[in-house]
């Protein structure tokens, strides 16, 4: 079971390259901090960017740092299955722990195509897989109903759940049971999807707060309410400056004033606006890890 504060990863760049030892760094870093799982190429990896290449380094970079201190659960999705079965069949012959695989994006299959994207990659593949609900990015909303008939497959493991919707680990955990992993993909809802039955968050905040974020799980895990509440609170302002515009340009930013990546994104996504920049060092002030 995958619990705690789970980071899904920025990808440092310089002049235009995956930064590989910045990476690293990175990479130790998080895991010195009390961070309770890696996952690199997901979205604030900027993996629609990657090409394949760089994509199976990074995650390789990853698992060379971790060595099995912590979990690795390498991003594989993609809107073409075949893709999709390339990235994770590679994900498993490096020795990741799992593969989280969003739902295809643009492509916007019924759920029968859900379905079967998902049972393809899981045929095709022997490595657990976590399925990436997020109808703000992708479009389509994976129903309860569709997760519970995947979660039937030996290897459908989890999901990240991205929907904002705090009935949903409630609902997935009555129609599929204790045994499926939990995860909210929200910063600014983790904790209560925790107190909704939840295991743990994949988290942009643990890129530059992971020993709050950490904190927070490993308090709430303890039954320690009131000192989870208030890192709750104290992170939250943080949360909603990262998502100030588009992720991971902010956190990527964020990261560059802790002299861990470059804020390079690669293009669609833009150099912040100053003033959003500005709202970041704020409320990293405010949290108290930035001086």
């Amino acid at each position: 079971m995958f619990k705690g504060s789970l980071v899904a990863l920025i990808t440092p760049f310089r002049d235009g390259a995956v930064d590989d030892k910045a990476f690293q760094e990175f990479v130790a870093w998080q895991i010195a901090e009390g961070t309770h799982g890696l996952v690199p190429c997901g979205t604030t990896g900027e993996s629609p960017t990657l090409s394949h290449d760089e994509h199976k380094r990074v995650v390789e970079l990853c698992l060379e740092v971790a060595k099995g201190k912590v979990p690795v659960i390498a991003g594989t999705g993609s809107n073409s299955t075949a893709e999709a079965i390339e990235l994770t069949r590679h994900a498993q012959k490096a020795g990741a722990d799992a593969a989280l695989v969003v739902t295809p994006y643009y492509n916007k299959p019924t759920q029968e195509g859900l379905y079967q994207h998902f049972k393809a990659i899981h045929d095709a593949t022997d490595i657990p897989i976590i399925i990436y609900n997020i109808p703000p990015r992708c479009i389509i909303d994976m129903s309860v109903a569709t997760m519970a008939r995947l979660a039937k497959l030996p290897r459908i493991v989890g999901v990240k759940d991205a929907t904002n919707d705090l009935t949903r680990p409630v609902r997935t955990k009555l129609a599929i049971g204790p045994d499926f992993c939990l995860l909210s993909g929200e910063d600014g809802t983790a904790l209560a999807y925790l107190a909704q039955g939840g295991h743990g968050c994949i988290s942009v905040t643990a890129n530059v707060a992971p020993r709050l974020c950490a904190d927070m799980h490993e308090a709430w895990a303890k039954g320690d309410v009131k000192t989870a509440m208030r890192l709750n609170e104290r992170l939250m302002p943080l949360h909603e400056a990262l998502f100030a515009e588009t992720s991971p340009a902010p956190v990527k930013f964020a990261a560059s004033l802790l002299g861990k990546s470059s804020e390079t994104c690669r293009l669609p996504l833009a150099e912040l606006l100053s003033e959003t920049k500005e709202r970041v060092r704020r409320e990293m002030r405010a949290a108290g890890i930035l001086e």
